[in-house]
């Protein structure tokens, strides 16, 4: 199995960024307990959006996780407060450098 990393990028309505962050908790929370989730986490990133940045055992575990109960409970959590859908990107790793400092 390989990791497979994901950012997945929400863009709030005006005035919604902290509203949006603020759904969003019960959804991470219950993605947390999910098999092969090692890192699910949002950030403000500078462009007004929220980012959130994944990191997931193996491709076949994300597949389930994308299919899941969390992430249905996440999307109803924040209706009506993003524009659109959020844009998903998987990466998969290409390490270099030190282990601790060479990928997610």
């Amino acid at each position: 199995m390989s990791a497979v990393i994901v950012t997945a990028v929400f863009h709030p309505k005006d005035g919604k960024k902290q509203e949006l962050a603020d759904a969003m908790r019960r959804g991470i929370e219950a993605v947390h307990t999910e098999s092969g989730c090692e890192l699910y986490s949002i950030h403000d990133a500078e462009d007004g959006t929220v980012t959130m940045i994944e990191k997931w055992s193996s491709a076949e575990e994300l597949d389930a996780h994308g299919e899941g109960e969390p992430v249905k409970t996440l999307l109803a959590d924040i209706d009506g407060l993003v524009e659109g859908a959020p844009t998903v990107t998987r990466m998969h790793p290409l390490p270099r450098g030190t282990q601790e400092q060479g990928s997610l």
